[in-house]
């Protein structure tokens, strides 16, 4: 029986653990450094985290874990895939070098470029003098993105000079030589295409949607993810077939670059009259689509895994079941200093249906410090009736924490 260890502790390394645990092969799922709660879904929280390499090295070769599968993007921008690969320990992820392509938007937009995939057209800057200038030029709205890993949250669009001129300000206060880079903004609906990839190898799922911004109707401040619906059925075919193009498009950009590697890719893109152009990369799964993404997959996910790393071609199959997952937050996420909350776990769901993310115990009960504190997921036949079962079901164990209420409202309305 095989052992695997996956990186990360929020509710998208609960869907991975508990997906790996449903494998016939796998009899023990690690998690670094995972979370108390998720032990409930029969996985092992090991407490390392995830920036001591190290540590993480020492456990994989003392308990022959077969596979390490990374979920967040800091420790593949650190290098942690090479680290392990120098040695000779399975790894899933994508190496620091590809990882550029979500570690440095001036990098993705480059390449994007030179491979004539589309995208926005853009300018980079490194000063607040030059982003005015050309941003005078550019013209509004515009939208600009910090070159680094922002957690999701390093991206704003500017539609009047009061919002450009502050976000100017903010992105190099403290940072006078800061690289940013200046976007026409796109009209039309987002939504994000993933695969699992080895070279030229692919998998690739489904198209998911995100919801991002903090309240209904896309109002507030972006957060990492409030909530997700997969597929998407306001997409016809032909529109799907386009944007699922776009993994095998980059991945012959990719190989044509010496980029070669394996891991999973997260296609951010929007749907224009023109088609859909690509707005970034994640070199990772997403949270929370991943926790609708992975349920509609039949395969022996270790399998599959297995045999991509072997240079293998696997064929995908789905439930052809709708998804939907409404994140639980602290009142005020996703501003800093959080205050601890009470949080209510289930009893008697379904495994799977609830996946921790910030869940601490305690001799009193359940708490959270976090801002996304667990994710609830239902699954039905369509997607009103996943979204409305998905509402339900957080509703009765919201407690005192906050959810956005319009999760699938793009796919729903009208």
């Amino acid at each position: 029986m095989k052992k695997v260890l996956v990186i990360g502790g929020g509710a998208r390394e609960s869907a991975l653990a508990l997906k790996f645990s449903q494998s016939p092969q796998v009899d023990h799922v690690y998690v670094a450094p995972g979370n108390p709660a998720m032990e409930l879904l029969g996985v092992e929280p090991i407490g390392i985290k995830e920036k001591e390499v190290p540590a993480l090295i020492k456990f994989a070769q003392t308990h022959q874990i077969d596979l390490t599968f990374v979920g967040p993007e800091v420790p593949l921008a650190a290098g942690i895939v090479d680290d392990f690969q120098a040695i000779g320990l399975p790894i899933f992820g994508v190496t620091q070098k590809l990882a550029q392509l979500e570690s440095s938007k001036t990098f993705a937009k480059a390449f994007m470029h030179r491979h004539h995939l589309p995208t926005a057209a853009s300018k980079t800057v490194h000063s607040a003098i030059e982003a005015h200038a050309e941003a005078t030029l550019m013209g509004l709205p515009l939208v600009l993105k910090k070159d680094g890993l922002a957690a999701g949250k390093g991206v704003v669009i500017a539609n009047d000079a009061a919002t450009l001129d502050d976000t100017i300000e903010q992105f190099y206060a403290g940072h006078p030589d800061a690289t940013v880079l200046l976007e026409e903004y796109l009209a039309g609906e987002e939504a994000s295409v993933m695969a699992l990839f080895n070279d030229q190898k692919r998998v690739i799922l489904p198209l998911s949607q995100d919801h991002k911004r903090r309240h209904a109707a896309d109002r507030g401040p972006n957060t990492g993810g409030m909530g997700a619906i997969s597929p998407l059925p306001q997409f016809k075919p032909d529109q799907v077939q386009a944007a699922q193009s776009l993994v095998d498009a980059t991945l012959a950009g990719m190989h044509q670059d010496g980029l070669n590697g394996h891991g999973v890719m997260y296609i951010g893109l929007i749907f224009t009259k023109e088609g859909p152009k690509i707005l970034e990369y994640n070199m990772r799964f997403g949270d929370p689509e991943t926790q609708v993404l992975l349920p509609q997959i039949e395969n022996d996910f270790y399998q599959l895994v297995s045999d991509l790393l072997d240079g293998q071609q696997p064929t995908l199959k789905l439930n052809g079941q709708a998804y939907a997952c409404f994140v639980a937050v602290n009142p005020d996420y996703p501003r800093a200093n959080l205050k601890t909350v009470p949080v209510i776990v289930p009893t008697n769901w379904p495994i799977g249906t609830w996946l921790p993310a910030g869940v601490e115990r305690t001799d009193n009960g359940w708490i959270s410090d976090a801002g996304r504190i667990f994710s609830v997921v239902a699954g039905a036949v369509t997607l009103p009736e996943a979204v409305a079962k998905a509402k339900h079901d957080l509703e009765s164990i919201q407690g005192v924490l906050d959810y956005r209420t319009d999760i699938g409202f793009h796919a729903l309305k009208g």
